[in-house]
């Protein structure tokens, strides 16, 4: 470490600043995706393990979600156990969703270190954790919006997401412009993605009036790909439609691409996430868009062991007949994929948005339990 003289002056040395290293997974297919495109990759997990095998290829971001950070949890079932009873006998007057939050909290805060790096580097726009709102609140902009706050006086690098309801989409123009950067969730469709990115715009327009900075936020709107198509296939089942297979994995990807040229032509300044991997489309398709993905750690590892060819498809059009099929069979990827297929109003009831809101709420009911297991384990079992 270089030293500073008295005065402030440094002093003379001869020592170089040692060459950034390489990265042990530069030349892998997802390294050369971020390496030789403007394609970035997040890791979609808070794991530690996992984000450092992201970080090894050229990752620059994480997500957490309930049903990721419960997931954290049964990796490390005894430690988090452990940091729950040793909180529990610092706050003896905590609740379990006190005690619940305090463990996200620190969850996001170790993935965040790992991405402080990044986050340098990029000078804010990149090396961000994403910490997600209660999902119970998604009716409540002005609670939303009062968690975030406390999410970002954590760490500097924190991103906030908020859900594509009617009243997350209020939540975030305020956010944005109380200077919280947004990661838009529980997003679906052209129209969400829309009014995500229309609310963070407004939002940054508001702190440009006032001469607040924003060239250091890194708004994000994600559109859960995969979660559109396991709708598609659930309806395929339960209603008895026959479609073409082959039509099905490109209507993440359709509504996806259909976003992101509005995005361009509209110049919204927050960048497109695409969320949800079922398959490699979700990541092959959209190499070359200056979006990101998130992926789980074990789709990052079956895409680095494949020989899919690295190359920009995401200006490449879905084939018009795909989107005729889909079009054709299944009212709700319409809905999807035209901008005005959704009205705001309309955002909350929209099939995606409430499956993924009960699996959301689901995973935050069954963090509590973990917790509360923790702290008044059952007499009834042996002690471990």
């Amino acid at each position: 470490m270089t030293q500073v003289a008295p005065g402030g002056a440094t002093p003379a040395t001869n020592d170089a600043a040692p060459p950034a290293r390489p990265l042990p997974l530069a030349d892998s297919p997802l390294g050369r995706t971020i390496s030789t495109t403007a394609t970035d990759i997040w890791n979609d997990s808070c794991a530690i393990d996992e984000l450092e095998y992201a970080i090894s290829f050229g990752a620059v971001g994480a997500t957490a979600n309930p049903t990721i950070v419960t997931d954290v949890w049964k990796k490390e079932p005894a430690h988090w156990r452990e940091r729950v009873q040793a909180l529990a006998r610092e706050r003896p007057t905590a609740t379990e969703v006190d005690l619940a939050w305090a463990i996200v909290e620190e969850m996001s805060l170790r993935g965040a270190k790992l991405l402080e790096p990044a986050f340098a580097a990029h000078g804010g726009r990149q090396g961000r954790l994403s910490m997600q709102t209660d999902p119970t609140l998604h009716r409540a902009a002005d609670r939303m919006v009062a968690q975030a706050l406390s999410f970002v006086a954590l760490a500097p690098n924190i991103i906030v997401k908020f859900p594509a309801t009617s009243a997350g989409i209020t939540a975030m123009e305020e956010a944005t412009y109380q200077g919280i950067s947004v990661n838009t969730t529980v997003c679906f469709s052209v129209a969400q993605a829309l009014a995500a990115g229309e609310a963070i715009e407004n939002g940054l327009g508001r702190r440009e009036a006032e001469g607040l900075d924003v060239a250091s936020m890194g708004p994000v709107v994600t559109v859960m790909m995969g979660r559109i198509e396991d709708w598609l296939r659930v309806q395929t089942e339960r209603d008895g439609i026959v479609s073409d297979p082959a039509a099905l994995p490109w209507s993440g990807v359709a509504v996806f691409k259909r976003a992101y040229g509005i995005f361009r032509e509209r110049g919204y300044r927050a960048r497109l996430l695409g969320a949800a991997i079922r398959h490699h489309l979700h990541w092959s398709e959209l190499i070359g868009g200056d979006v990101v993905i998130t992926m789980p750690s074990n789709w990052q590892k079956r895409f680095n062991a494949s020989d899919i060819e690295v190359r920009p498809r995401m200006d490449d059009p879905v084939d018009p007949a795909i989107v005729a099929e889909l079009s054709a069979h299944f009212p709700d990827f319409v809905r999807a994929y035209e901008p005005d297929g959704l009205s705001r109003d309309a955002f909350d009831t929209f099939p995606p948005t409430t499956r993924t809101l009960r699996a959301f709420i689901s995973s935050y009911h069954e963090l509590l339990h973990a917790v509360t297991d923790a702290m008044i384990p059952n007499p009834d079992l042996r002690a471990s």
